[in-house]
């Protein structure tokens, strides 16, 4: 590992620290990600000069973090055969990069490349970060804000571009043998590696698979065009909510719910009485007993023990439309204030 006093992580303005009096070389770093192309480029300010490259493995998946690690790897390869033993200072505009990195600088750290999707590239950053420590060469890397007119970060992103652009191909372009996907969208061809979007498309092929052997009021519910699927969406994502009372809102759409009619089905229970209310007609002897089959209807709108509840859930929805109507009127009292 690199000691911190050799590798050193600012997030402090160039200019606060005299880097244009600098002794030592100075670089800026970024990359480009456009069109499933990805270019890295490099801008190094002592001999006014850069370069730049594309970066391959595009079928795998694009990403902006990849593009910014190729260019760091690419200035540090540079200051590795000039051979002049300068320290040397980075710009780079990616937090990211700056946050994954620093995870391999300092002692009592044993980090991982496994599971990093751009291990091959900082894999070649941290072989030229230790090279340039058992020298004794001094490395900082400073964060700048992108695209604020800075000099050296819009050079930079010139060269990225240009990277994206060029024919030369560097050999970060290994597979790693990871399943590509693909899936065409308004006739347009996709293809990535196992991600976040990949999972929700995905799940939305099986869910619309198994609607069509479906013909229940659950299914109709969720094909129809004027259903609220959009609410329960946000209403399952809603942290705020706990995770058992969302857990349930599934288990009733899906037919998962545990109540004695959804046991018999699957064998569990020989009766689809619900006890609660056998006990209770006995205790109250009511005049209107309702349905003793315990299904989710007959537990949300019957169950005794539920009745406040939904008592406050009706006047909710009364306050809610009334609410509504005074706020879309249109009507006025003295042709001054709505009514």
């Amino acid at each position: 590992m690199a000691p911190r006093n050799e590798v050193i992580f600012l997030l402090f303005w160039r200019g606060l620290l005299g880097i244009y009096n600098f002794p030592g070389a100075v670089y800026a770093t970024d990359g480009s990600n456009d069109k499933g192309v990805m270019g890295a480029g490099y801008f190094k300010l002592d001999e006014y000069r850069g370069g730049c490259c594309q970066l391959g493995r595009g079928e795998e998946g694009n990403s902006s973090n990849r593009a910014e690690l190729g260019a760091v790897c690419l200035a540090l390869e540079d200051a590795k055969k000039k051979q002049d033993r300068k320290p040397i200072i980075l710009l780079s505009d990616s937090a990211c990069f700056l946050s994954s990195s620093q995870k391999w600088i300092g002692e009592g750290k044993s980090p991982s490349m496994y599971g990093n999707p751009d291990a091959d590239i900082m894999r070649d950053i941290v072989q030229f970060l230790r090279e340039r420590i058992e020298q004794g060469l001094l490395t900082i890397f400073i964060k700048i804000k992108a695209h604020r007119g800075d000099p050296l970060n819009e050079l930079a992103d010139r060269w990225a571009d240009e990277g994206r652009q060029s024919e030369n191909i560097r050999s970060w372009s290994l597979p790693t043998n990871r399943p590509i996907f693909y899936w065409t969208d308004n006739g347009i061809t996709h293809r990535s590696p196992m991600n976040p979007t990949v999972k929700k498309r995905i799940d939305l092929q099986v869910s619309q698979q198994q609607l069509k052997i479906h013909s229940g009021s659950t299914a109709n519910f969720l094909i129809r065009d004027d259903s609220p699927r959009d609410l329960l969406g946000k209403f399952h994502k809603d942290r705020s909510v706990w995770i058992q009372v969302r857990r349930r809102v599934l288990q009733c759409l899906s037919y998962q719910f545990p109540c004695a009619l959804q046991l018999k089905q699957w064998g569990v229970l020989n009766e689809v009485k619900c006890r609660l209310c056998e006990k209770y007609c006995k205790e109250k002897n009511p005049r209107d007993p309702p349905d003793t089959v315990e299904s989710v209807g007959h537990i949300q709108c019957y169950w005794p023990v539920l009745q406040l509840p939904r008592i406050a859930i009706h006047h909710g929805k009364g306050r809610e439309l009334i609410f509504s109507i005074r706020k879309s009127s249109t009507e006025l009292n003295d042709a001054s204030e709505p009514r």
